[in-house]
């Protein structure tokens, strides 16, 4: 998991360089002022009675106190819109928000909220499974896992056309269950598979469609780290949602390879089979497997520990952490330069996650108290929309909000607001089709948020998933190519969030089944 400095970055940096001198201004502008509000407002706090008339020139607490909740989603949305859109980390504009709307309704008592946000974070003993699962990944990949598996896969399928790009996706399935990270899978397979494909004269669309859409996988197959949040934030169990949406996750992936297998078979040009001499036997093939026997019988045991409720997800993501630090040993890569390297990128990838949810939580948390669930729900009702009508938007809404933000700030910002919305409603089924159980709407929902947020990934023009491809793409590749090269794998994931839309069961199925509902 390499940090990857993509082309959206790029074009970023070079939109900053070109304003020059005139945004130096205005942030230093903005910056003097900010400053000045800052010294005036504590003049008032320390000399001036806080609840009397008498101030030193004004005072902006409470200057919102008599908003209706109406203008303050306009001002508190609105202001967060414009500060993400000149590049400002998502962790401090919300949580600085957050800190400004609260003085700016209340006064300085009003701040004693933070606490009563974060703290219960900080608690949650399921967080804990996040750093965890990022150590096991990071371990597996300085293992030199990811490349032999990609090695295995690819000769026991590389006699068929098109069996390069199959083998990527199946290669992404199982990386899935052992990252969960998404920036990482599409990076690391396009640094892999792409330069593989291309030589081999494979169709440029197919190859970066199949890295693509395998890389976000990790979106949906457990252990994502993606469902722990939504879990957390949702009150969901963890082991019911990852449960839950490993048929889905393995669905997409069927449709993927079935896609490109049909495509090769039709147009034997697009996706070659490799000569017949570069083919290995039965026994060789078999011969080969001995090299993933460790990593994935350590897949399987978290996987099977967690779905059998015979662990917690953090005891199973520590077992899996020194699973990973074990298999690292018998590929005879461990070292502590490699511990070091890993345990400072779980840091920085566990911090960055941490510190959204805390500013992230006080923004909303904020929002809600003053009336904004209540608000949101009574417009959604009021559009006259059914509870299906309601679902609907609510998707192409997540889809446009994973063009800008990412998934972290997305689940922190919606899924608060949106998961009490769902559960007071009633889906009976489309179609005449039974619909989800009602003690299983926020499991069957959590799925489908998912699902969108893999689609969030490939939606052109600023899916996250086409710059992280993009950054390890030759340069002859276009960003028009890598565009249409989404598409096609987008509608497929559009017809697996119909599937599941339309049948639950494929969510709720493997819940029921170990936990008895």
């Amino acid at each position: 998991m390499e940090t990857v400095i993509t082309e959206k970055e790029n074009k970023l940096g070079a939109a900053t360089k070109s304003g020059g001198k005139f945004w130096n201004f205005v942030v230093y502008g903005v910056s003097i002022l900010i400053l000045f509000v800052v010294a005036v407002e504590m003049i008032n706090i320390m000399f001036y009675d806080p609840y009397g008339d008498e101030k030193f020139l004004f005072r902006t607490a409470g200057m919102l106190a008599g908003y209706d909740i109406a203008n303050l989603t306009w001002y508190m949305f609105g202001s967060l819109l414009i500060l993400l859109m000149m590049g400002l980390p998502l962790a401090f504009v919300t949580g600085g928000l957050g800190v400004v709307f609260i003085y700016l309704v209340g006064d300085q008592a009003m701040l004693n909220i933070l606490p009563s946000r974060i703290f219960p974070m900080m608690t949650n003993s399921d967080l804990a499974a996040i750093p965890l699962f990022i150590f096991m990944a990071s371990m597996l990949e300085r293992a030199g896992i990811i490349e032999e598996m990609f090695s295995v896969v690819y000769k026991w399928m590389g006699g068929l056309r098109g069996g390069l790009a199959a083998a990527t996706i199946v290669a992404s399935t199982i990386l899935a269950a052992m990252v969960g990270v998404i920036g990482a899978a599409v990076v690391t397979m396009g640094i892999i598979a792409l330069p593989a494909m291309l030589q081999r004269d494979y169709d440029e669309q197919i190859a970066l469609g199949s890295i693509m859409a395998g890389g976000t996988l990790g979106i949906l197959i457990p252990p994502s780290i993606l469902a722990i949040l939504y879990a957390v934030v949702a009150q969901q169990s963890v082991g019911e949602l990852y449960i839950g949406s490993l048929a889905p996750g393995l669905l997409l992936s069927g449709m993927y390879v079935t896609y490109v297998l049909v495509r090769s078979y039709l147009n034997k040009d697009l996706c070659p089979a490799i000569p017949p001499e570069d083919c290995i036997s039965l026994g060789e093939k078999l011969k080969l497997l001995k090299s993933l026997i460790a990593p994935i019988i350590l897949v399987f045991l978290v996987l099977g520990l967690l779905f059998g409720g015979i662990a917690t997800p953090v005891e199973a993501a520590g077992i899996g952490s020194c699973g990973a630090v074990f298999v690292a040993l018998l590929s005879g890569k461990l070292s502590l330069i490699g511990l070091k390297e890993a345990s400072m990128q779980t840091l920085r990838a566990s911090s960055m996650v941490l510190w959204i949810m805390f500013g992230a939580s006080v923004f909303v948390g904020f929002y809600i108290l003053q009336g904004g669930q209540a608000f949101i729900t009574e417009m959604l009702l009021g559009t006259g929309l059914g509870s299906y009508g309601i679902l609907f938007f609510m998707m192409i809404l997540l889809v446009i909000l994973g063009m800008f933000l990412d998934w972290v700030g997305i689940l922190l910002l919606a899924v608060p607001i949106f998961v009490p919305i769902i559960k007071s409603l009633t889906f009976p089924g489309l179609f005449g089709l039974p619909g989800p159980d009602p003690n299983q709407i926020a499991l069957w929902f959590g799925v489908l948020y998912l699902i969108n947020m893999q689609m969030s990934f490939l939606s052109p023009p600023f899916g996250y998933a086409l710059f992280y491809i993009r950054g390890v793409t030759p340069p002859h590749i276009k960003m028009g190519t890598i565009f249409k090269a989404s598409l096609v794998f987008l509608v497929m994931q559009c017809i697996g969030l119909a599937i599941c839309v339309l049948f639950p069961i494929v969510i709720t199925y493997f819940p029921d089944l170990v936990y008895g509902h």
